[in-house]
């Protein structure tokens, strides 16, 4: 069996987080960074270069659909338009994710870009996002932990004649608009909202750095859907179904890093079984690789570890945190942030508020504590 699209797919994917990876760096792109400074000090850059990552993956995601060169179904991984919208999931997932990639310095795409410029706290932090993410997967964690109380909440939006959860599923419904109408309303609507929100600063405008952060990221988030459900979509998924092994994960599928990283762990468990390199892994490895090569250049590279056990335990519990989060909410701030909501999914703009909500909690927290102190 021919599987050389396999290996395109994964070298391709392995490119465009190599890119994401060193941009990051090099920009400081950073949610938790960007919530910090709204909250804060008032600053909103970074936050404006988040938002414009989402604007951009969701307008190129939707141009390319109405052309037609990109098909998402509904199983996407995750599958972030399902009619079943677990709203309690992803507002507790959410939750306890920000307060965990606070507690950790970082969300699972910063810990990567840290580990990349020598921080080996933020390795820590991968093991123990990794871990829970793992058991998520081999064990009944999920099932007793997450499902037994999401299941009785989870609203079928088709008993209202909803045929999706993206925002163009209720436009469609609230006006009778279908298909390409529909997602380019809904599109204009959330696109132009944001980017009239982002550009409206001028001191951002300037400021070429973060612009080009968050176009970098909502471009390689786009590149994720094409490389998985462009002109390769169809020849992927045969050559893996009539392979002597299944490879993992061949679905269509974007950038994120809770699950991938789990999944990364398993590889590395048993690195000679090929079939374990999915796209996650990829990414995780291509975020990694960007980010050493940028901070080898820059002469950035710098080794830091723990400055107590304090320390030590705060970022474990914001690693398990993010873990456990993360895999409630079917995503971190870049799954459900920006490659969720490229897709219009009104669980991904939950889930990416209560993330925010449990960052900026979580640091008021923080910092009541220490005037206290």
């Amino acid at each position: 069996m021919d599987l050389d699209i396999h290996f395109k797919v994964l070298a391709a994917v392995f490119l465009v987080a190599t890119v994401m990876g060193a941009t990051m760096a090099k920009t400081n792109f950073c949610t938790m960074g960007a919530v910090s400074d709204w909250v804060n000090i008032g600053d909103t850059g970074r936050l404006r270069a988040w938002l414009l990552a989402v604007a951009v993956a969701a307008g190129g995601l939707t141009v390319l659909e109405l052309a037609g060169l990109v098909t998402l179904p509904e199983n996407t991984q995750p599958p972030y338009r399902t009619p079943q919208f677990a709203w309690l999931r992803y507002l507790v997932g959410g939750f306890l994710f920000g307060i965990g990639m606070t507690l950790a310095s970082g969300c699972g795409s910063k810990t990567l870009v840290r580990i990349g410029g020598g921080n080996a706290k933020s390795l820590v932090v991968a093991i123990a996002i990794g871990a829970v993410a793992y058991a998520m997967f081999t064990t009944q964690l999920f099932s007793v932990a997450v499902m037994s109380w999401v299941r009785p909440t989870i609203v079928d939006l088709g008993a209202w004649n909803i045929s999706a959860q993206s925002v163009d599923a209720f436009v469609a419904a609230a006006t009778g608009a279908r298909g390409g109408a529909a997602r380019a309303i809904a599109a204009a609507i959330v696109v132009g909202g944001l980017l009239w929100f982002v550009l409206r600063s001028p001191d951002f405008r300037a400021n070429r750095e973060l612009v080009a952060g968050g176009v970098v990221v909502g471009l390689a988030v786009v590149a994720g859907w094409v490389i998985t459900g462009g002109p390769w979509s169809e020849a992927w998924r045969e050559a893996a179904a009539f392979a002597e092994e299944r490879p993992s994960r061949v679905e269509v599928q974007s950038f994120t890093f809770v699950s991938p990283i789990g999944d990364t762990g398993r590889y590395l468990m048993e690195p000679g079984r090929w079939t374990l390199l999915n796209f996650g892994v990829m990414a995780v490895f291509g975020v990694i690789v960007g980010s050493l090569l940028y901070s080898l250049a820059s002469g950035s590279f710098r080794f830091e570890w723990f400055v107590s056990v304090g320390d030590f335990v705060r970022h474990v519990v914001g690693g398990l945190l993010m873990g456990f989060g993360g895999f409630t909410a079917m995503g971190c701030t870049i799954g459900q942030g920006v490659t969720g909501a490229s897709t219009l999914a009104l669980g991904s703009f939950l889930a990416l508020a209560a993330m925010i909500a449990g960052a900026a909690a979580t640091m008021k927290v923080q910092y009541a504590l220490l005037e206290e102190g």
